[in-house]
């Protein structure tokens, strides 16, 4: 008989993602926005989707797709400029909310989390009811829906967080159980009949070299050698693919209660494989980071990406100055000629920014200039430019606007770059536009 009620021994292992997070911040600050296709993106001709509401993906609609795509698919997306400072406060009172339920808890990116639910071993909660009671407070505080899985490890927590939520099946939208257990049943009958596809890791590239050893199912992994799959995949995705096989995951949950770096990370659902479309995701990201920063005072002098291609392979490049920077203009040209010096060998599943060796912004001192000079295996680095006066004079601008907007409302102050031809463009635009042009080419 299958337990109902499994232990913390049982079940130690939680995740909870937000559902389509961007998108479902858009919608609750604009409840007009509810049941219509929404996306939080760019609008131009070489513009991503970072997120979709449920309504816009059933036409096809999915984060890290061409905008373009997506307007053709379904011809009322709303498209809407991305707003961090309001992404970063809920992802605030999210982390708030888990931190309740457990401090031993591994964030990825804004919008979900893994959970040590062992750390709770003392007072033995029952950890269906304690993601239940999580879920709904969730939604009783932010508004925000979510999925929550159970599983022995991180592999099954995440599959289970994913099937946990709604899914769209023939252009019409199903609901999912809300929250799910993996149990030792569940788990073989999962081990069964799930595509590699499923498995976490597995991109449309690597799938594609496992279907050209006949591997389309995971139950299938045992019959190849990890010698063979190596050769295919690589080494590190051949050994997490082994492990999958049975089941198993080793990986645990990471915790750290020294705020040593901010970063954000995003998986794709479908892989990247142009460099223009990754440094428009990577603006994204220098924008949440930089206000995430700047929200704990400080300022941070090491600048870093990482890349993870669809064979499990990764790169990180990184970037120590002599001075702090909180800026996401200048954030994002480090990014950037970072970015440029990585050799693209395939498409890109995963892309990080990420921020560290910080300074309090009181004791932060800077030089007149200084060059971005990154080594590579491919020779030297392309070198980039920013000044001191730039980032004084986009940090005095900044701190006064936004003090402003603290006590005043978002449209009460804003900068010449945010004046359009009908007002101040606060709701829907922050300077630079994080995605890609506001507009296609008129």
């Amino acid at each position: 008989m299958p337990v109902e009620h499994p232990s913390v021994h049982e079940a130690p292992i939680l995740h909870i993602d937000l559902d389509a997070y961007f998108a479902s911040v858009e919608i609750l600050d604009d409840p007009s926005l509810a049941g219509k296709p929404v996306a939080v993106g760019g609008a131009g001709a070489r513009s991503v989707i970072a997120s979709a509401s449920y309504e816009a993906r059933r036409f096809g609609v999915k984060s890290a797709m061409p905008s373009l795509l997506a307007q053709r698919l379904c011809p009322n997306l709303i498209i809407l400029p991305g707003r961090f400072d309001r992404y970063e406060y809920y992802s605030q009172r999210f982390h708030d909310i888990i931190n309740d339920l457990t401090p031993d808890y591994e964030p990825l990116g804004l919008d979900e989390v893994f959970c040590d639910l062992r750390s709770l071993a003392l007072i033995n909660p029952d950890p269906i009811a304690s993601a239940w009671a999580l879920k709904r407070r969730i939604f009783d505080e932010l508004g925000l829906l979510s999925g929550v899985g159970l599983g022995r490890n991180k592999l099954w927590a995440k599959l289970a967080s994913k099937r946990s939520k709604p899914r769209v099946v023939n252009a019409k939208l199903v609901d999912g159980p809300g929250v799910l257990w993996v149990d030792e049943q569940m788990e073989s009958k999962w081990l069964e009949e799930l595509p590699v596809r499923a498995l976490w890791g597995v991109g449309p590239a690597t799938a594609a070299k496992l279907e050209k050893l006949g591997i389309h199912y995971v139950r299938e992994l045992s019959r190849v050698g990890e010698d063979t799959l190596a050769a295919h995949v690589g080494p590190a995705m051949a050994r997490s693919l082994a492990d999958y096989a049975t089941g198993d995951d080793e990986r645990p949950v990471e915790v750290n209660r020294e705020l040593k770096s901010i970063g954000h990370d995003q998986t794709f659902a479908t892989s990247v494989g142009s460099l223009g479309g990754l440094l428009e995701i990577a603006k994204s990201h220098s924008a949440i980071v930089a206000r995430a920063l700047r929200s704990k005072e400080q300022v941070a002098r090491t600048v870093s990406v990482v890349l993870r291609f669809d064979d499990q392979t990764g790169v990180s490049r990184s970037q120590t100055l002599p001075f702090g920077l909180d800026d996401e203009t200048a954030i994002s040209a480090i990014v950037a000629a970072l970015m440029e010096t990585v050799p693209l060998k395939g498409a890109v599943r995963l892309v990080g920014v990420h921020l560290s060796n910080f300074l309090e912004r009181g004791n932060n001192a800077m030089q007149l200039s200084f060059d971005i000079d990154v080594g590579s295996p491919e020779g030297k680095a392309k070198s980039a430019q920013l000044s001191q006066n730039r980032q004084v004079s986009m940090a005095a601008l900044r701190d006064a606007v936004d003090d402003v907007r603290a006590k005043f409302g978002n449209t009460s102050l804003g900068t010449l770059s945010e004046l359009g031809e009908e007002g101040l463009e606060i709701e829907r635009q922050r300077g630079s536009h994080a995605f890609g042009p506001k507009q296609g080419p008129q």
